[in-house]
C-alpha cells in the first residue's frame, strides 16, 4: 500500500491510521505512508503483520522509542524511519535486526554513546547491508563490532558528535560501497589498511583527521568519490592517485597539504571536480591539466531517489502500476544521498543527483602556486568554474580561455597578473561571475555581452585598468600616459644637453685659463731658481 503525501494531516494527527490498517490489511508486504503528519508512538500492531517486507514512516511527527519486535521480524527487508521524533539508544535495534538489510534511522533523536552498551548478548546481525544513522545526536567512539558486519555496504553517521579514532576492524568490510562519517570529532590517521575493493563513495569531511595520505584506498580502484575536506592531512598527493582510474570527484581543500600538484592527477579520464584550495601547494600549475576531459557523470552517481522531491508522484503511480516499484526502491536508496560541496559563483554550494552529473570545475585557490596559468587549461571545454585566486601566479591572461564556453565561474583573483584582459572572453556567453581583482593589469575592461553586467568589485586594486565601470576614462589615462612618457623623453634629452654643455665649458676653462695659467706659474719659478 502506497499512501505518500497523501495529505492524512487535518483530521487524523496521530497513528490512526495505521492501526486501521493492520486490521484491515493483515497481509499487506509494502506499506509507504511517508510525508504525512502522523504522530505518537509507532503502532505495536505492525509487528504482527506476518508478511510485511517494506515498510517507510519517514518524514512524520513519529516519537518514542523503535518497537523491538519490529526490527525482530524476520519478514522485514527495509525500515526506514527517518525524519521523526524517535528516540532512545540505537544499538539495540541495530543488534537486533536480524532479518533487516536495509535500516534508516537518520533525523531523529537518538542519542548515547554507541560503545557503552553490552553487546556481549546479541548475535550480530549478518544481513545488514545499509546502515543510515546521520543526523542524530549520538557521541562516543565509533564502535569495532561495526567490523563485524561482513555485508555492510552502506553506512552514514554523519553529522553527530563521534570522536575518536576509525577503527582498524573497519578493514574487515570489503563489500563497502558508501561511508559517510563527515561532520564529526574524528581524529587520528585513516588506517593504510582501509582499501576496500568495492568502495565507490567516502566522505570523511569537516573532522580531525590527519597525518599523510598513506596507503588508505590506494587499492580502491572503482572509487567515485574521495571527499576528505576540512581536516589536518598533512604531505602530498600520493603518486599512486592514478590508480584511481574510476576517481571522479576530488576534494581536499583545507587541509596541511603541501608540495607539487602530481602531474598523475592528469591521468584521471574520470574527474570532473577538483578541489585542492586552501593548502600550500606550490610550484606551477600542471599544463596536463588542460587535457582533463571533465566528463558529465551519468554513469557514476546515484539512481534517483524515490522519495525526493523531484521523482514526481505520476512517476511513482506509473511504477506501481508496472508491478516494478519493490526493485525500483532497492536501487533508489543505493546513493540517493550522495552530495558533494563544491565552492563556485562566490559561494560553496552543494550538488546532488541530477545537478552533480553535469557539474565540473577545478579550484586552486589560496595556495602558493607560481608561474603563469598554462595555455593548456583554455582547452577545458565543458568546466563550468575555475578558481585560481590567492596564488602568487604571474603573466597574462590567456586568450585561450575564450574556448571554455560552458564556464559560468572565473576567478583570477589576488595574484600578479598583467596584461590586458583578453578581448576575446567576451565570447563567454555563460560567464556568470567574473573577477581579476588586484593584479597588475591594464587597458581598458571589455564592455561587451556578459562583461557589460560585472560589478566594480571585479576590477578593484589593478591602478591601470580603465572603464566605464571603474569610472577611469581610457582616453584620459592613455593621454596621461603619452604625455608622462613625453615628459620624460624631453627631460632626457634636457639632461643629455646639460652634460654635453657641461663637458666642453670644462674643456673650454682647462684648455683656456687654467693651462696657460699654469705655463706662466712654471717659467716665473725656473726665472727664480736661476
Amino acid at each position: 500500500m502506497y499512501l505518500q503525501s497523501t495529505c492524512l494531516t487535518t483530521k487524523y494527527k496521530v497513528s490512526f491510521q495505521p492501526i486501521y490498517i493492520c486490521s484491515t490489511f493483515p497481509h499487506l508486504e509494502q506499506l509507504f505512508l511517508s510525508k504525512n503528519a502522523f504522530q505518537g508512538n509507532i503502532p505495536p500492531c505492525l509487528s504482527v503483520m506476518k508478511n510485511l517486507s517494506m515498510l517507510d514512516l519517514s518524514n512524520n511527527q513519529l516519537a518514542g522509542k523503535v518497537p523491538q519486535e519490529l526490527v525482530r521480524k524476520s519478514s522485514l527487508f527495509l525500515l526506514r524511519l527517518s525524519n521523526n521524533n524517535l528516540n532512545g539508544n540505537v544499538v539495540p535495534v541495530i543488534l537486533n535486526a536480524n532479518g533487516l538489510q536495509k535500516l534508516y534511522l537518520d533525523g531523529n533523536n537518538f542519542s548515547g554513546e554507541m560503545t557503552n552498551f553490552d553487546v556481549s548478548t546479541f548475535q550480530f546481525p549478518t544481513s545488514l547491508t545499509d546502515i543510515d544513522l546521520s543526523n542524530n545526536r549520538l557521541h562516543g567512539k565509533l564502535p569495532r563490532w561495526i567490523g563485524n558486519m561482513s555485508l555492510l555496504e552502506r553506512l552514514d553517521l554523519s553529522n553527530n558528535g563521534v570522536e575518536g579514532s576509525i577503527p582498524v576492524e573497519f578493514c574487515n568490510l570489503n563489500n563497502f560501497k558508501f561511508l559517510d562519517l563527515s561532520e564529526n570529532n574524528l581524529s587520528g590517521s585513516i588506517p593504510s589498511c582501509f582499501n576496500p575493493p568495492n568502495l565507490e563513495h567516502v566522505h570523511l569531511h569537516n573532522n580531525r583527521l590527519g597525518g599523510p595520505l598513506s596507503l588508505a584506498f590506494n587499492k580502491s580502484t572503482s572509487l567515485v568519490t574521495l571527499d576528505l575536506r576540512g581536516n589536518n592531512f598533512t604531505g602530498g598527493i600520493p603518486k599512486w592517485i592514478d590508480t584511481l582510474s574510476s576517481l571522479s570527484v576530488l576534494l581536499l581543500k583545507a587541509n596541511h597539504l603541501q608540495g607539487r600538484i602530481p602531474v598523475q592527477l592528469c591521468t584521471l579520464n574520470s574527474l570532473s571536480i577538483i578541489d585542492l584550495s586552501q593548502n600550500r601547494f606550490s610550484g606551477p600549475i600542471p599544463s596536463c591539466l588542460g587535457n582533463l576531459t571533465l566528463p558529465m557523470n551519468k554513469d557514476k552517481t546515484m539512481t534517483p531517489d524515490l522519495m525526493s522531491p523531484t521523482f514526481s508522484e505520476l512517476d511513482e503511480l506509473k511504477l506501481l502500476k508496472t508491478g516494478i516499484l519493490f526493485e525500483h526502491m532497492m536501487h533508489s536508496y543505493s546513493y540517493m544521498k550522495e552530495s558533494v560541496e563544491f565552492t563556485t559563483k562566490s559561494g560553496s554550494f552543494s550538488y546532488g543527483g541530477d545537478i552533480l552529473e553535469y557539474m565540473s570545475g577545478i579550484d586552486l585557490s589560496c595556495n602558493e602556486l607560481t608561474g603563469q596559468i598554462p595555455l593548456e587549461l583554455g582547452n577545458l571545454r565543458e568546466i563550468h568554474s575555475l578558481n585560481l585566486s590567492r596564488n602568487k601566479l604571474v603573466g597574462v591572461i590567456p586568450s585561450s580561455f575564450s574556448k571554455l564556453k560552458q564556464i559560468e565561474s572565473l576567478d583570477l583573483s589576488y595574484n600578479n597578473l598583467s596584461g590586458e584582459i583578453p578581448n576575446q572572453l567576451v565570447e563567454l556567453n555563460s560567464l556568470g561571475v567574473f573577477s581579476v581583482a588586484h593584479n597588475n593589469l591594464s587597458g581598458s575592461i571589455p564592455e561587451q555581452n556578459q562583461f557589460g553586467t560585472f560589478i566594480e568589485s571585479s576590477y578593484e586594486g589593478n591602478p591601470f585598468l580603465c572603464g566605464p565601470i571603474l569610472h577611469i576614462s581610457c582616453s584620459k589615462t592613455s593621454s596621461t600616459s603619452t604625455i608622462s612618457d613625453d615628459e620624460r623623453e624631453d627631460s632626457f634629452l634636457d639632461t643629455c644637453f646639460l652634460c654635453e654643455l657641461f663637458g666642453f665649458l670644462c674643456s673650454y676653462v682647462v684648455n683656456n685659463c687654467c693651462y696657460p695659467l699654469h705655463k706662466s706659474i712654471l717659467a716665473r719659478s725656473l726665472v727664480f731658481f736661476r
